[in-house]
């Protein structure tokens, strides 16, 4: 028997949200508990815990089908799921934690915050399943600051589903015990990182921790605790009713199932896309309407700010999974696809960029503290048309001594759009420099 059918689905963050599995099929008003169990939804949750007359299933069995499936991490850092999910200490007699990333704050990111809006049972249930899977009693979802309607909207959720036994001491009457909460952040970036994060649920001030020990020993507030985003608890629903082989047959071998992209830019339909990983880019940018005003591509960020800049041509050959994207010469990071035209001067683009890393750094480490301001002043100097030859040589000194030298990740998210810019063009960079003013055309 064959995988299920998954069309590619067009879903716009203002309008209609129509999909196989995360954002499925959703008016305004879909996200309420009776519209979700509509579509299936707990029914997850019921098969685990053997109350819709099924046997049930044990924690291995939950982790194994996560393995089978091949879900990578959709935060950024693409680590596999149930591999993530087998190293919590299911057996230890203390308390353990689960936490949700919704700290959703990279430039280009907002799908996150979508399925919150218009699907947040699927998060509520996938939470559920992972915390039965790692024998854990306590969640936490984590939500930026700055989309207090997510947040809003979460509470109202959890009420509904506590209200309906899917949370709480007995669930289901099953003698599962999950509760789940709503922490609300501040909307600093760094608070995306994962031990930040913990950092800022215990109320202290949001900067990363030194790594080891990992979260998985000693986490929030020293307890064995698993982090994951929120679309990816988010898939896990529809992997339990359907199995790991299912969802890994809609993707590709180490890429399973679909995946949220977030395409902002000179796109005719800007939105989030779920499709499924390996599809082409060429067939992404065509469901986004292709580009405005039928201008020419020029430039692709794939995984967010932070990740490394590709030309046109680059991209137009490349599929968009993890391994295929790697191969080009970037990351998929969080799928935030950053389009950019024949219009758009790379030199302001990357500053931009630089100064949104300079505002962002927590400034515990001095390569990102001092690092990201010098890369700042020397692209800004070469806008403005001060620069030299020898700056460009200089950016890429920088951020080789920003890049793998910091606690967290932010130096490199700083260092490698410097690198990538520089590299694929250079050309934009000289005549700034060299002509005081930018090669692009004016279309304005």
């Amino acid at each position: 028997m064959g995988a299920p059918e998954i069309p590619f689905i067009d879903t716009c963050f203002h309008g209609r949200h129509i999909s196989p599995q995360i954002l499925a099929d959703l008016s305004p008003d879909a996200w309420h508990l009776k519209d979700y169990e509509a579509r299936g939804g707990y029914l997850a949750l019921r098969k685990i815990l053997g109350s819709d007359g099924g046997p049930g299933l044990t924690q291995e069995e939950v982790i194994a089908e996560l393995k089978t499936s091949a879900l990578r991490g959709r935060g950024g850092a693409g680590f596999p799921t149930g591999l993530k999910w087998s190293f919590m200490p299911t057996k230890l007699p203390v308390q353990k934690y689960l936490v949700c990333n919704s700290d959703e704050g990279e430039p280009g990111t907002f799908k996150d915050r979508d399925i919150i809006r218009y699907n947040p049972h699927i998060l509520i249930e996938g939470m559920a399943i992972a915390a039965y899977a790692m024998g854990i009693t306590v969640g936490y979802n984590y939500i930026h600051g700055e989309i207090w309607e997510s947040y809003e909207r979460f509470e109202l959720a959890l009420d509904e589903a506590r209200a309906a036994g899917y949370l709480g001491k007995n669930i289901l009457g099953r003698g599962f015990e999950f509760e789940l909460h709503a922490h609300q952040g501040y909307g600093a970036y760094i608070c995306g990182e994962e031990t930040a994060l913990l950092e800022s649920i215990e109320g202290k001030k949001g900067q990363p921790r030194f790594k080891p020990p990992f979260p998985a020993s000693y986490g929030l507030y020293g307890c064995p605790t698993t982090i994951n985003n929120t679309e990816t608890f988010s898939a896990v629903p529809w992997i339990i009713r359907n199995g790991g082989q299912a969802y890994l047959d809609i993707g590709r071998p180490n890429n399973g199932g679909t995946k949220i992209f977030s395409i902002s830019g000179d796109v005719e339909r800007p939105g989030n896309y779920e499709i499924p990983l390996g599809t082409p880019f060429s067939k992404l940018l065509e469901l986004a309407g292709g580009m405005r005003e039928g201008r020419r591509l020029k430039a692709v960020i794939p995984g967010g700010s932070s990740m490394p800049v590709l030309p046109a041509e680059i991209m137009m050959a490349t599929d968009m999974d993890y391994d295929s994207i790697a191969k080009a010469g970037s990351m998929l990071g969080s799928g935030a696809v950053i389009v950019m035209d024949e219009t758009r001067c790379m030199v302001r683009s990357l500053l931009r960029l630089s100064y949104f890393y300079f505002e962002e750094s927590c400034g515990q480490c001095t390569p990102c503290r001092e690092g990201t301001g010098w890369l700042w002043r020397m692209v800004k100097r070469i806008e403005e048309g001060h620069g030299t030859l020898d700056d460009l040589d200089q950016l890429n000194r920088v951020a080789d001594n920003i890049q793998g030298r910091t606690i967290c990740a932010l130096g490199d998210a700083a260092a490698m759009p410097v690198r990538a810019f520089i590299k694929h063009f250079r050309d934009e960079f000289e005549h700034h420099i060299t002509h005081g003013s930018c090669m692009v055309p004016d279309y304005q």
